[in-house]
């Protein structure tokens, strides 16, 4: 069994889902390079674009408390090649350091997918922000097990 390891940041929107209590997130991602740098003056971060394809993101949010949600979707990474997610437990929205945002993350299973991820399992961390008017900037970090 092979790890695939991946990390990418995803933006775009959310907004009003089909059924009340519900939203549609729908985002998209460069291919890009993540680095962590430590130094005596501490950590810095850096997001580079890469060359490569361009990944998108669906999802169905269902509202489940104040502060809480599950969410279930798709990340297709190219043609005939996606993977299927749902919530492990339940998400977290709430408020941000910065007023103008609020702050979630959420861990994610991988339920299967398709070509490369067909019969995957694994998990991903989302760590994100939405904006006043559902603008959504989502950091994966996943760690995805491949047959």
């Amino acid at each position: 069994m092979r790890q695939l390891l991946y990390a990418m940041q995803f933006k775009g929107q959310a907004g009003p889902g089909d059924k009340e209590g519900t939203m549609f997130a729908k985002t998209t991602s460069d291919s890009c390079r993540i680095t962590s740098t430590v130094s005596d003056a501490g950590l810095e971060g850096t997001l580079e674009p890469v060359a490569g394809g361009r990944a998108s993101f669906e999802s169905v949010v269902t509202i489940t408390g104040e502060s809480s949600f599950l969410e279930s979707g798709s990340i297709p990474f190219g043609r005939g090649t996606s993977l299927r997610f749902s919530t492990v437990g339940n998400g977290y929205l709430g408020a941000c350091a910065d007023p103008s945002l609020k702050h979630g993350t959420v861990n994610w299973r991988v339920d299967g997918g398709e070509g490369q991820f067909a019969g995957a399992t694994g998990l991903i961390t989302s760590n994100f922000t939405v904006g006043p008017n559902g603008e959504v900037v989502d950091n994966h970090f996943g760690l995805i097990f491949l047959k």
